[in-house]
């Protein structure tokens, strides 16, 4: 599918005032290849004010044009910074709040047009389904999941294991990756109940073909138990903390304590 939808009313109508955002920008790894796999979008202020600030600027019904922005200036920092023209496939990954979406085809109207100004491929574009407020219209959610990958786009379920991310929703949404959230992942090594559960979703993603992307690495030793487990996709401090309006490396040292 090739053809950029029509805008809606919702994309028409500007905001009351336009938001000032940036992007900060963290490797999730593929430590068995030793490369980056993707960098994940963060929503920074204008001069690097973390999330919480830009979230506390949002009045009532800016949740929409927040979210496009978001995507928007996601890619065109990425762009600017030449990850769309990097030898390696790297995806950019972007969140998304499902609950700002409201027709699916239009509402990636100016993502798609974005994508196209600034040469990125739709093929190396993934949304992370951020929601960290109960689901009511899982049917909405799936619908949301189906029309992305209609268009090439890779969708992920971001935090599982906390708030409403839980096994319902992912049975419901069945999205191409699965993030698991480092409330769960954060002592593994030490833990026989963390290792059982993380060996029990490395099962379930083998067979089912879900990529499983372990989150909030601190640690060479929660890493380690991770790769054993056979995690391979990580994202954490442990291999680089979110560059403002940069895209951090990994250094080979990294890779090396982990013995592959």
């Amino acid at each position: 599918m090739s053809t950029i939808p029509g805008a809606c009313q919702t994309c028409r109508t500007p905001p009351e005032r336009p938001l000032a955002l940036a992007m900060a920008f963290q490797p999730i790894v593929d430590v068995q290849a030793r490369e980056i796999y993707a960098y994940e979008a963060l929503v920074r202020g204008p001069e690097g004010q973390p999330a919480g600030w830009v979230f506390e600027q949002l009045r009532d019904g800016d949740i929409y044009h927040f979210d496009q922005a978001c995507r928007v200036t996601a890619l065109r920092s990425a762009a600017r910074l030449g990850l769309h023209r990097q030898g390696l496939p790297t995806r950019l990954s972007i969140n998304m709040l499902p609950n700002a979406v409201y027709e699916p085809a239009n509402c990636l109207r100016s993502t798609l047009r974005t994508a196209q100004e600034v040469g990125f491929p739709l093929e190396r574009l993934m949304f992370e389904i951020t929601e960290h407020e109960q689901v009511g219209d899982q049917a909405h959610l799936r619908r949301i999941i189906d029309t992305y990958r209609a268009y090439g786009l890779t969708t992920a379920l971001d935090d599982y294991g906390s708030g409403h991310a839980a096994a319902g929703l992912l049975l419901a949404l069945r999205p191409d990756v699965l993030k698991v959230d480092m409330g769960i992942v954060r002592g593994v090594h030490q833990d026989a109940w963390r290792e059982a559960l993380i060996r029990h979703l490395t099962h379930f993603g083998r067979e089912t073909g879900l990529l499983m992307i372990a989150e909030g690495i601190e640690t060479v030793e929660e890493a380690r138990c991770l790769l054993a487990l056979g995690i391979t996709h990580m994202q954490g401090y442990f291999f680089a903390r979110p560059g403002f309006e940069c895209l951090p490396e990994v250094p080979g040292e990294v890779f090396d304590q982990l013995g592959r």
